[in-house]
């Protein structure tokens, strides 16, 4: 038996997922006729549910990843290969405040929603209002809004947070408010910045060497999925390649001076064998 107010993931016959906070008295139409979610409740996950028509839906508990893939979108979003090394690099997790902006269709604020818990906080900018109101239905819609609050605007004034535990930022030109990030983060902490080009990398690259910043990191992540057949096990023909180049840093506390002007110290990962 499932509580109401769960999240539910319904599966079609045909793979088509439908996502509900479950609530007895709601019905899900769809073209295999009605669903009443009262039997949702009383048969659990892992059952198997049929429409008034007869059609049989699968009743699952949605992961991350489904929730992720599921969003409705109008922008390309980080997929879940990026989303993952984010989260563990910022360190993210129950009772975090964690500021983002470019929150676009909202896949990596779902995640950041997800992982903060109650008890946490995101604080995200989007300074093209249709963008900002996808984000919130797409939130609304697997029941994590009130985990989030969506400012429609931009971050050239600031972010009028003090505080926080981490930031991250998706923005054509993120080297424009490097100045803000100390006033808004408690100090050490992590901070990420996703960029398409090689050029934009570079430009960032430059405006963190004022000695703000250290530990810096650039990286790319691919993914590459094999066919499971056991008789001819071989990688797909596809393969989920550059998406973007992923930069991440410490920021230094106040008064911290251990670089020359002009430098920064890089991370380098060491290997182990």
């Amino acid at each position: 038996m499932i509580e109401p107010g769960q999240l539910v993931m319904l599966v079609s016959p045909k793979g088509k997922r439908y996502f509900r906070v479950l609530q007895t008295e709601d019905v899900l139409n769809t073209n295999d006729g009605q669903l009443q979610m009262q039997n949702v409740v009383h048969q659990g996950y892992g059952a198997v549910v049929h429409t008034h028509l007869g059609r049989a839906y699968t009743v699952l508990k949605p992961t991350l990843y489904d929730l992720i893939k599921s969003v409705k979108r109008r922008t390309q979003i980080i997929y879940p290969k990026d989303i993952g090394y984010i989260i563990i690099k910022l360190g993210i997790g129950p009772g975090c405040r964690v500021i983002e902006a470019g929150c676009g269709s909202g896949a990596l604020t779902t995640a950041l929603a997800w992982f903060v818990g109650d008890a946490g906080r995101v604080y995200s900018f989007e300074r093209r209002q249709e963008f900002a109101s996808l984000c919130r239905e797409n939130l609304e819609k697997i029941g994590l809004e009130s985990r989030v609050q969506i400012a429609d605007g931009d971050i050239e004034q600031g972010f009028g947070i003090e505080k926080a535990d981490a930031l991250f930022l998706d923005v054509r030109t993120p080297w424009e408010y490097l100045e803000h990030i100390p006033g808004a983060l408690i100090p050490g902490a992590p901070v990420g910045f996703l960029l398409p080009t090689v050029n934009q990398v570079s430009s960032l690259l430059s405006a963190m060497q004022d000695g703000s910043f250290s530990s810096v990191e650039v990286l790319e992540i691919l993914v590459r999925r094999y066919k499971p057949v056991p008789e001819r096990l071989r990688p797909e023909d596809r393969m989920v390649a550059h998406t973007g180049y992923l930069i991440f840093a410490r920021l230094g506390a106040p008064g911290q001076d251990d670089t020359e002007p002009g430098e920064f110290t890089f991370h380098q990962e060491k290997e182990i064998c």
